[in-house]
């Protein structure tokens, strides 16, 4: 029996997607391709009504505070759905914008309050100053990560680490209880401060990392492609592996580039 396409939604393409991140998309859907593997991608715009119950893996990629002020209300539509899925195991993926709106409520700089849909336990507050430039964080809660993707465990230091590239002036605060991705080394990360970056719940991912962050960071790719298959009930796990070497030069090459720059006393193991 042919294995049903999985059913990427991608959330708000038009307005939600700034630095690369349809980046993430293609490599999610290059990574099913290069494995045979059946997919689409699926649309989800201001007035749509999607049926999120189909859906088996959540995309939502970052805006400037006018994009997010333009799908704010119709995301706050679909939270309550959202969060079911998610509830249930759903993997997502929110990048910057999409990350603040993915926690309670996102606070302009200019005094707007713009409702989340309170998949992350958080919230974000404007900032007077841009946050810009390339980090690097090591996966601090790589346990709660590779849950699911237990035959990556056990490969490379680069595995543990992520890179990419941020540019947010909104700080988000995590609250009590609610898992940060990553500990940042070089970078500012979630509120400015060097110390985490993004959030974890369940099979979500929250992250400030543009660049964009999935064909740099093949692990996390995988990780959320394997999860959409457990859930789906796909029996061909785990993944078949794929020549990586490509993407794998680029993570150690921003990694060095970490190591080598003004901030490198930052990187320390």
């Amino acid at each position: 029996m042919t294995q049903p396409p999985l059913r990427i939604y991608h959330l708000f393409p038009r307005h939600m997607n700034l630095y690369g991140d349809l980046g993430n998309i293609i490599a999610l859907t290059m990574r099913l391709q290069w494995r045979g593997l059946a997919f689409e991608v699926i649309g989800v715009n201001p007035g749509d009504r999607p049926d999120f119950g189909r859906a088996d893996l959540l995309f939502m990629g970052g805006g400037q505070d006018r994009g997010q002020k333009l799908v704010a209300a119709y995301l706050e539509t679909m939270g309550p759905d959202i969060r079911r899925e998610v509830n249930d195991g759903l993997p997502a993926l929110a990048v910057c914008g999409g990350y603040q709106l993915f926690g309670h409520y996102f606070h302009t700089y200019e005094g707007d309050t713009l409702p989340g849909i309170s998949v992350f336990d958080a919230h974000t507050e404007g900032g007077s100053r841009r946050l810009v430039g390339n980090m690097v964080a090591e996966l601090s809660n790589a346990a709660a990560l590779w849950a699911s993707t237990e035959e990556r465990a056990g490969e490379s230091a680069e595995l543990r680490t992520l890179v990419g590239f941020e540019n947010h002036s909104g700080l988000t605060f995590l609250h009590e209880g609610t898992p940060a991705l990553a500990k940042v080394l070089v970078g500012s990360g979630n509120a400015g401060d060097g110390c985490s970056e993004g959030a974890l719940y369940r099979n979500a991912i929250g992250t400030y990392l543009h660049g964009s962050l999935l064909p740099k960071n093949p692990h996390v790719a995988d990780h959320l492609l394997s999860v959409a298959l457990r859930r789906r009930g796909y029996a061909g796990l785990p993944l078949a592996p794929l020549d990586d070497q490509v993407e794998l030069r680029a993570h150690a090459a921003a990694l060095e580039r970490a190591r080598t720059a003004h901030t490198a006393h930052l990187f320390e193991s």
